[in-house]
């Protein structure tokens, strides 16, 4: 079975001015509340914002006031787009739209931080002057011009969601229940929800740069449930990227089907497995939920800075096998956790956290950047303009490595392969984490023999980077919508990993006596 993930996280809430459309569900009909939409104009950034250069810079000046060691600017405008269908019948349809700025000025270890969603000067001045109040050094000279630099080629698009219609949507949905129940008799439910956004930044710095990025996202879900002689089974499946209404074809939906459809019905024949101690297969693609979780997280640079991180003071020491790299990369085109730039304003790249088992790097942001007295990384990020940056992962997974899973699979003589995942908890400074094993399969003797559910695993993050014994050389990245929740900030990721042995692992099964 292929699998490639799981809606762990959950999903990122719409937009703060939410317009639902009872008038689209009681009638009014899918080509008229297309024709009502406005078509997104094709201008520079600072016109959707009503704003020039000027403007910034009188902002810029009240912001950094009090002196600053770095500030910036960060102008939000999203637009979002939701669409659900329950059996056949449309259960939901409304779109967001939600603009604003937060202005943030940071002094050694003080950071200001205010946002207003209200674009004239003197609101923006007003949250300028709240907040260079909380922070105050030595005086700076703000930028009176700065120096633009365009957005990005990772997602562009050849049309922007806001002017799809939901009468080009809604057949994408119904095509999506036509495959699921044709699929197979004992599928009686089938829910389908659809989300895209087009989100426009325009980042100003201190330094005098002027960044614009548009970010677009598309995710499509279904959810299955399916009896049989008595016994009741769901599983779900969804796809999401950076991408536009092409990207839609008839081959990836079908295959986003198949896979829920799978998902679904192996899970009347799966079973419980002894519980123990035991050798842990994790899969490739969606198995990177461990990665990014239970070590990733860790790798962060405030935790480390704050020395709440085991991975603190830990820079060129050995924290895995040689065979062991893992890397966060942002400039990995059209990914959900893709970035031309972080929110910060610097360019997204590659990070490599570990190289051949040896922890070489974290993940700065400015702050900890200039703290650590390295670069930045382009991990500065925040969920909206009410937030501010804070270092987070982009695209996280795990290289190949020397192994095939042919060989993994028979170096196993008891355990079991972890597939999809449902839920979870980890904590972070420590790394311990428990994950609740939606689908998998139980190995015996070297052969994979039968599939199994319901399934908790534990263990501590470091403690398995550890324990990795074998790396396959079949590294993915799931294609599902992962969203990242921390200290109340959800962003998109990315994750993958390659087929991985964990030599031990806490497996919650079946008490046998």
């Amino acid at each position: 079975m292929t699998i490639k993930r799981r809606d762990f996280l959950g999903q990122v809430a719409a937009g703060s001015a939410v317009v639902s459309m009872p008038a689209f569900l009681s009638g009014c009909g899918v080509q008229q509340a297309t024709q009502v939409a406005e078509p997104t104009p094709d201008n520079p950034f600072m016109t959707w914002f009503g704003i020039d250069e000027a403007t910034i810079a009188r902002v810029m000046a009240e912001l950094s006031a009090n002196g600053a060691d770095t500030a910036d600017l960060y102008f939000q405008h999203q637009r979002t787009n939701n669409l659900s269908m329950e059996d056949g019948i449309v259960s939901r349809a409304n779109s967001g739209i939600s603009q604003g700025v937060g202005l943030r000025v940071v002094i050694g270890e003080q950071t200001g931080y205010a946002f207003t969603e209200d674009l004239t000067l003197d609101s923006m001045l007003a949250a300028a002057r709240t907040a260079a109040a909380i922070a105050r050094g030595t005086a700076v000279v703000a930028p009176q011009s700065y120096n633009a630099k365009r957005t990005g080629d990772l997602y562009t698009t050849a049309m922007p969601w806001s002017d799809v219609g939901i009468d080009r949507k809604l057949p994408i949905l119904q095509q999506v229940e036509a495959y699921a129940r044709q699929a197979d008799p004992a599928i009686q439910k089938v829910s389908v929800n659809w989300a895209d956004a087009d989100d426009r930044v325009l980042i100003a710095t201190l330094d005098g740069h002027l960044i614009m990025d548009h970010r677009p996202m598309t995710r499509l879900s279904a959810f299955l449930t399916a009896s049989r002689d008595g016994e009741t089974q769901s599983g779900y499946s969804n796809i999401a990227a950076r991408q536009d209404f092409s990207w839609y074809n008839e081959a990836r939906i079908k295959t986003m089907v198949d896979e829920a459809v799978d998902r679904t019905m192996i899970l009347f024949e799966a079973k419980r497995p002894p519980a123990g101690e035991m050798p842990v297969i994790l899969a490739a693609g969606a198995s990177g939920i461990l990665l990014h979780e239970a070590i990733g997280h860790g790798m962060e640079a405030d935790f480390n800075r704050k020395g709440t991180s085991i991975y603190s003071d830990m820079i060129g020491k050995k924290v895995a096998e040689p065979f062991v790299t893992i890397v966060d990369q942002g400039t990995i085109p059209k990914e959900r956790g893709a970035l031309n730039y972080d929110d910060e304003g610097n360019e997204c790249g590659r990070t490599t956290l570990v190289e051949t088992g040896v922890l070489r790097s974290y993940l700065h942001d400015s702050i900890s950047s200039r703290q650590y007295k390295v670069a930045a990384t382009g991990s500065g990020r925040r969920q909206s303009y009410q937030y501010a940056p804070m270092p987070r992962m982009t695209c996280t997974f795990m290289e190949d490595g020397p192994h095939t899973r042919e060989e993994i699979v028979a170096a196993v003589d008891h355990g079991i392969i972890a597939e999809t995942y449902t839920n979870g908890q980890v904590q972070i400074g420590a790394g311990d984490y428990t994950f609740y094993v939606k689908n998998g399969w139980l190995v015996e003797g070297g052969k994979v023999t039968a599939p199994i559910k319901d399934v908790n695993i534990i263990g501590n993050g470091p403690e398995s980077l550890k324990r990795i014994t074998m790396v396959a050389n079949d590294a993915k990245l799931d294609t599902g919508g992962w969203t990242c929740g921390k200290n109340g900030q959800m962003v998109p990721v990315s994750q993958g990993i390659p087929t991985v042995l964990v030599s031990n692992m806490t497996v919650g099964g079946e008490n046998v006596s």
